[in-house]
């Protein structure tokens, strides 16, 4: 089953405490994509500008990412400029460029309108609700947003909770969304909206999933170095998405084997920065991986 992924494709300069990096290719639909394509085929809409060469889609090529939906406009590729802390859940915008995203209007191909799977990644959820119309009978849709969109275009993304299934956020946005400190209500008045999942992204803490009356945590698989987390809420997104469209099974048992292979696909993203982990990696890595995630959380 085909996957369609709606959003941004950046480039990035990263600072962290290892090290430095300037004009890597990242943005949510370039992280997304890389990270499913090991599951299932991929279908890409974004937008880059006129500074944007081909050759950066490389790897994306190699892997059968679909990418005639990338649009290419007049203009600049958008950048976000980053420094993160010692405890690399923190970090700081130092800068931000839209660029050609600004104006960004997706417009779905013909031949994406069948797909089974949508991702809508973090753009205003006007735009995502438009994606979504363009779409003819999606068996699941996901989407991710952020404070930003929760605080300025509330109703917006209430109406469009109302059309998916599964919502991926972190904790700060699930409380900020439903009003809640607590995590467990923040759930639950978050699932009321509309979502039949959510996932909460905790960084280096893992992931919950909350769904019903039922409750899954995993946490981060154990690394001795993080290069650059940027990129791991989306490697994660895609590793969870991709599994879910190569199984072609939505139950719970299936959710909690993608979220799995999602948490060991974002594991990989953050060894190096941008995408160059993803580049290097082969599907018998992601299996190994998995199997030593299952057996680190197997209590028998």
């Amino acid at each position: 089953m085909s996957i369609v992924v709606v959003g941004s494709v950046f480039f990035d300069d990263i600072e962290t405490p290892l090290g430095c990096e300037r004009r890597v290719l990242g943005g949510s639909a370039t992280h997304f994509s890389l990270a499913a394509s090991f599951f299932s085929p991929v279908k890409v809409v974004a937008a880059v500008g006129g500074d944007f060469d081909d050759a950066e889609f490389h790897t994306h090529r190699q892997r059968g990412v679909d990418l005639s939906g990338v649009e290419r406009r007049q203009g600049n590729t958008g950048r976000w400029s980053g420094r993160y802390h010692e405890d690399m859940n923190q970090r700081d915008t130092l800068d931000l460029d839209l660029g050609v995203f600004a104006e960004f209007k997706p417009s779905l191909p013909t031949a994406y309108r069948k797909a089974d799977y949508l991702f809508l990644g973090n753009i205003d959820p006007v735009l995502q609700a438009d994606v979504l119309n363009q779409l003819e009978q999606p068996a699941l849709v996901a989407c991710d947003t952020m404070n930003y969109w929760i605080e300025n275009s509330r109703a917006a993304l209430e109406q469009l909770l109302r059309r998916v299934e599964v919502l991926l956020i972190n904790d700060e946005e699930a409380r900020m969304l439903s009003g809640e400190r607590n995590l467990v209500r923040a759930a639950r008045r978050v699932l009321a909206m509309g979502p039949r999942s959510l996932l909460v992204k905790r960084g280096e803490y893992g992931v919950i999933h909350f769904s019903g009356d039922s409750v899954f945590a995993v946490p981060a698989f154990p690394l001795e170095d993080v290069f650059d987390p940027t990129g791991a809420g989306d490697a994660f997104a895609g590793g969870f998405l991709g599994s879910l469209a190569r199984a072609g099974d939505t139950s719970e048992r299936a959710i909690r084997r993608a979220i799995v292979h999602g948490t060991v696909v974002a594991s990989f993203i953050v060894e190096d920065f941008g995408c160059r982990r993803l580049a290097r990696l082969n599907a018998e890595e992601i299996d190994q991986r998995y199997r030593q995630f299952v057996a680190l959380t197997s209590v028998d």
